[in-house]
């Protein structure tokens, strides 16, 4: 399949490790944008060696996130790698980097140094507290920022201890974010001709996807604790015991709540704590033991055939392989596609959550090997055969 060519013309220099970098530079890889991986030479990036390793002792963690990137080492510490990373930079116009503030400043490589040499580049940063405030240098890691955000304090059971989510949530929110600044700073300069730094902290980005849990401690002093699967603002919205697992039924409104109360018609619903949202919300736990009496007797498939056809939003709580063979997610919306890799063989990796009309996701180039392309993109800025063997043998590339 041909690759997307929605940000055809947008050349990306990916400088980022592990994932919420390379997060965001896949994104714009899939849709079309030229992306370029810079990696140290000798290791590259640490997700090289991140488990799962398959076949030839390759990572699934980079396959995945690095696929339709191309790939070159260069070392940014020594002159002529910093001579050919801002000969780059006058060419490209987007760069991406998630050093820990102020590195790329000393290497002389930071936005104010890059912006005198292509004034339209748009400089990304990401970084675990941003590039200003006090902890601005301290290091930061996914699961420092789902612990300072409050997400891990709000993540869990009431009787249990905060709890990480089950993905790097920090990381992807993050990349989400970062990409979405930099497509918001593209679209100005193609009106201005200037470039922009984008900043991108991972404790920010969380802070701002708890909305709701934040609202509730800004407008009512309460502090929101772990809930477990319920949700602060409706109820019934939850999940719920079923004869062979747990299942979720999600009633957003009083009219859902109506379905749910018809269909079931047992007495207690009419109890006034149960009358308005509010109400149900309030005495959670008392509602939660009614509607699982029915729950608990029934198989999951069969109580969300059921809701479904009440017109009730519900659903099976899946494991990964029930996902990977879902009808609707696998196959109609293509979410684990095939990818082709040279050491690695044929690999199954997680397709793009972007739809388009007219534009589609595909896997057009593999995830670099380690310094794949870098003869490939030194000749293309005017460099010899003769230059990259040189630069290889003193350690540029």
């Amino acid at each position: 399949m041909d690759k997307s060519n929605l940000l055809q013309g947008l050349k990306v220099l990916d400088l980022t490790r592990v994932l919420a970098g390379p997060y965001t530079a896949m994104m714009l890889a899939d849709m079309g944008a030229e992306v370029l991986k810079i990696e140290q030479p000798g290791g590259g990036d640490d997700s090289r060696r991140s488990p799962p390793i398959i076949e030839g002792g390759e990572s699934a963690y980079f396959i995945n996130l690095n696929r339709n990137k191309k790939g070159i080492t260069l070392n940014l510490k020594s002159d002529k790698g910093k001579e050919i990373f801002r000969k780059l930079v006058s060419q490209y116009d987007v760069v991406i980097e998630n050093y820990r503030p102020g590195v790329m400043d000393k290497l002389g490589l930071g936005y104010e140094e890059l912006k005198a040499i292509n004034p339209g580049i748009i400089y990304a940063a990401i970084s675990g507290f941003g590039h200003y405030g006090p902890y601005s240098q301290r290091a930061g890691y996914d699961i420092i920022a789902q612990a300072m955000s409050g997400l891990m304090s709000t993540t869990g059971w009431p009787d249990g201890s905060p709890t990480r989510t089950g993905t790097a949530m920090g990381d992807v929110v993050a990349g989400l974010s970062c990409c979405v600044g930099i497509l918001a700073a593209y679209v100005n300069r193609l009106k201005t001709g200037i470039g922009e730094k984008v900043d991108i902290a991972l404790v920010d980005s969380l802070v701002s996807a708890l909305e709701i849990i934040n609202m509730i401690y800004l407008c009512t002093d309460r502090v929101p604790q772990r809930i477990g699967n319920r949700y602060e603002s409706i109820y019934p919205y939850d999940s719920f015991k079923a004869l062979d697992g747990d299942v979720i039924i999600a009633c957003g409104n009083d009219k859902l709540f109506g379905l749910l109360k018809g269909y079931l018609n047992k007495p207690e619903f009419d109890d006034p704590d149960f009358k308005t949202n509010v109400d149900r919300v309030n005495n959670h736990a008392k509602l939660k033991l009614i509607v699982e009496e029915w729950t608990a007797l029934h198989p999951i498939d069969e109580i969300v055939d059921i809701m479904l056809g009440l017109g009730i939003p519900a659903a099976p709580i899946n494991t990964i392989d029930r996902v990977v063979q879902d009808p609707h997610i696998a196959d109609a919306r293509e979410m684990f596609v095939d990818c082709e890799h040279p050491v690695a063989g044929n690999v199954k990796i997680t397709g793009s959550q972007l739809k388009f009309s007219d534009h589609k996701f595909s896997v057009y180039r593999p995830a670099p090997l380690l310094s794949e392309h870098t003869d490939e993109i030194l000749e293309s800025i005017g460099y010899t055969d003769a230059d990259c063997l040189r630069f290889r043998e003193e350690g540029v590339v």
